[in-house]
């Protein structure tokens, strides 16, 4: 029993999750380097460890000959006399294996044996690592803030290190060494150097992947994430469904004294998270995306995945959000593309009152032609601070100079 083999193997096996058997076809694979370099040649040599006793072997098989005159090639040839003192029974012209003493090759021979074993080893290595990290691509880990590089951060996941990329990290959020975070693994790729694993912090699966960690409900399918919208450091919206007519899908989220989603909003760093009931009703819907602003009315069009709503006066800047945010991410949670006016703009514009739905059928020039506006958010629209400051002062203009000084303190 080759005890010292046997440790060694049983450690590799545990420590980094090579499978034994690899282990040994990487000796054997290093054994045979070892004799092509002492020989020159391995075409009638073999190399095997023994998987009982971790005893490991080279045998070279050679033909037998009269005499050791007779004798051209040391490899491959072996005199008569030479030959029954390993097979009593062999006669000229038959083969036999010569056992070959691996101990006595030289240093070099050595050298590229280890060699080989530790590529090998290396190579199971990275390939059980990457084994290990793609089966949890698209899902969250923990891991430690190690050394930052500029915009790029490496954090150390446990078994390998993540690269965190600038575009994938928050805006204000400040991370040094030692901090431990919440990532979502979106890449795992194989490469010279091992795994590359991609991982970040922006990613609205992050969000929802902490809700079904942090909500029971959510890991046994009661409470289902149905739409999630988010601008990273800044404000996060998620629609929720309750299987159950007695559970409560927001309250569930929220969890008692707001618990759960304060436990998220930390991890996040203070990202604002509004969570609202998924409806199947695409006017309800939008109704709860642009909560907490208050409605008048919704006029939804499905099959144009376009919306017209109507707000109080001085509920118009509240609906908008700053700088347009609450509106694109209502856009962007029930894939509507939302125009939003006040009361006294919607009087005058057409598609934004009841009366223009009384018959439904219009004729194609005439539709395209009553529906223009320029109060349109949609998923993809950008809005600069100076547009959302000429959509208020819009809507201020439309309602005159007689507000009272309570719908200016309460604009203000």
């Amino acid at each position: 029993m080759n005890t010292e083999l046997k440790e060694a193997i049983e450690a590799l096996e545990k420590e980094k999750n090579i499978m034994r058997e690899t282990l040994f076809e990487a000796i054997e694979n290093a054994l045979l380097t070892a004799c092509k370099s002492n020989f020159g040649r391995v075409d009638n040599i073999k190399a095997w460890v023994d998987r009982d006793t971790f005893e490991y072997y080279c045998t070279a098989e050679k033909e037998v000959v009269e005499t050791k005159d007779d004798v051209e090639d040391k490899l491959t040839q072996i005199a008569l006399e030479d030959a029954v003192k390993i097979n009593p029974a062999v006669r000229t012209g038959d083969k036999v294996e010569v056992k070959i003493n691996s101990q006595s090759f030289g240093r070099i021979a050595t050298q590229i044996a280890k060699n080989v074993i530790l590529q090998k080893i290396r190579e199971e290595e990275r390939s059980a690592i990457y084994d290990y990290y793609i089966k949890m691509q698209k899902n969250i880990v923990t891991g430690i803030v190690q050394r930052i590089n500029g915009g790029n951060i490496s954090v150390n996941l446990g078994r390998a290190e993540g690269l965190l990329n600038e575009k994938e990290t928050v805006p204000g959020e400040h991370l040094k060494p030692t901090d431990r975070i919440k990532v979502y693994i979106i890449d795992v790729r194989t490469t010279n150097r091992g795994p590359r694993i991609l991982v970040s912090r922006t990613h609205p699966e992050l969000v929802k992947k902490l809700f079904e960690q942090e909500v029971a409900e959510i890991q046994d399918k009661v409470v289902e994430i149905k739409s999630i919208a988010r601008e990273a450091g800044s404000r996060t919206k998620i629609a929720v469904y309750s299987n159950d007519p007695k559970v409560d899908a927001v309250g569930a989220c929220v969890g008692v004294n707001g618990i759960r989603v304060n436990n998220i909003v930390d991890e996040l760093r203070g990202e604002k998270i509004d969570i609202i009931n998924w409806d199947e009703n695409p006017g309800n819907l939008i109704q709860n995306a642009l909560s907490p602003a208050k409605i008048v009315a919704v006029f939804a069009d499905p099959e144009e995945k376009t919306a017209k709503v109507v707000v109080p006066d001085y509920q118009l800047s509240l609906a908008i959000g700053r700088e347009g945010q609450n509106a694109r991410l209502a856009a962007k949670l029930t894939g509507y593309k939302i125009d939003i006016k006040s009361e006294t703009q919607a009087k005058d514009a057409p598609g934004f009152r009841y009366e223009d739905y009384e018959d439904e059928y219009y004729e194609d020039d005439e539709y395209d032609e009553e529906y223009q506006d320029d109060g349109e958010y949609s998923e993809d629209a950008e809005y600069s601070e100076e547009e959302y400051s000429d959509e208020e002062e819009m809507a201020y203009e439309s309602d005159g100079a007689d507000k009272t000084a309570e719908e200016k303190e309460t604009e203000e």
